[in-house]
């Protein structure tokens, strides 16, 4: 049987496509205009060519901050998808904890940034702050403002606050699309919890968890409102991720040039990991089904 395809629908689109060339591929446009030439001000520019790249590719600042990103990657995912999975299996599927659960959960994402960064710079103070407090009162000596270990453990358990809660409603999400008959066959033939996780929840959460990863990696390694906010990039360098030494380079040394080859580069590197997660984890999923 042959379909009739209405073509005319694509004009519908045509609006957003507008929107997005105008919000996203013009300032583009203009971002890879400055990484091909030099300025000296008065609005005059120079040929520059592959220069700004070259020297970005060189730079050991550049990828020191790039080593940053994917600790800091790897760590929060290590921690917040095994979590979020852990909370999504315990939380209730009737009654009125779910609503409450789902309210809980839903309460840190809807926290602005800025203000997240603020709230865990006070709680760690260790004059008025709950967690500084709270540390130093057990004789720990915790400052996140000149140790840069306690200042990675507050941005992680910072970020694992604010974002697990995206991987807890994406997987119960999951959960609760599962059938009954599942579980009652399992009951049937005697299966352990960790065989219906195996076998039922984890398959079933494949494609949610799919795009949580995907999410929270894309977050995670442009993250910059949080950590700036909290430590400015310190103590010293050690917090400084590339979002943050991008915006040092642009504004703070007004390196327009060598700024915008480093985002291009910056977003380059966010394309090709996501397309790989996106890959290697489809192939998975299809291999396992």
């Amino acid at each position: 049987m042959n379909k009739t395809w209405n073509n005319k629908a694509w004009f519908l689109v045509l609006p957003v496509l507008a929107l997005v060339a105008f919000s996203a591929v013009i300032p583009l446009m203009t971002v890879v205009n400055y990484s091909v030439q030099d300025t000296f001000g008065n609005n005059v520019f120079f040929w520059a060519g592959t220069e700004w790249f070259e020297e970005i590719l060189h730079s050991d600042r550049f990828w020191a901050a790039m080593g940053r990103n994917l600790v800091f990657s790897a760590v929060v995912l290590a921690i917040e998808v095994p979590l979020g999975i852990f909370i999504a299996l315990n939380m209730p599927r009737k009654g009125w904890g779910v609503p409450v659960c789902l309210v809980l959960m839903a309460l840190p994402l809807l926290i602005p940034f800025n203000v997240v960064g603020t709230i865990w710079q006070v709680f760690g103070r260790i004059d008025i702050g709950l967690l500084g407090r709270g540390l130093y009162a057990l004789g720990l000596d915790y400052n996140y403002v000149n140790d840069p270990v306690d200042a990675w453990a507050t941005i992680v358990l910072m970020d694992v606050w604010h974002w697990t809660s995206l991987v807890v409603l994406l997987c119960y999400a999951g959960l609760v699309s599962i059938p009954d008959a599942y579980y009652q066959a399992a009951k049937i033939d005697g299966a352990s919890r960790w065989a219906v996780f195996r076998y039922i929840q984890l398959p079933k959460m494949h494609r949610v968890l799919l795009i949580a990863i995907l999410l929270r990696f894309m977050d995670s390694f442009m993250i910059y409102t949080e950590p700036f906010v909290l430590t400015g990039g310190g103590p010293g360098n050690t917090t400084t991720f590339l979002s943050i030494d991008l915006v040092k380079l642009a504004i703070g040394e007004f390196n327009l040039g060598e700024a915008a080859a480093m985002s291009i580069i910056y977003f380059l590197i966010i394309l090709l990991m996501s397309w790989v997660f996106y890959t290697v984890m489809t192939n998975y999923g299809t291999e396992k089904r």
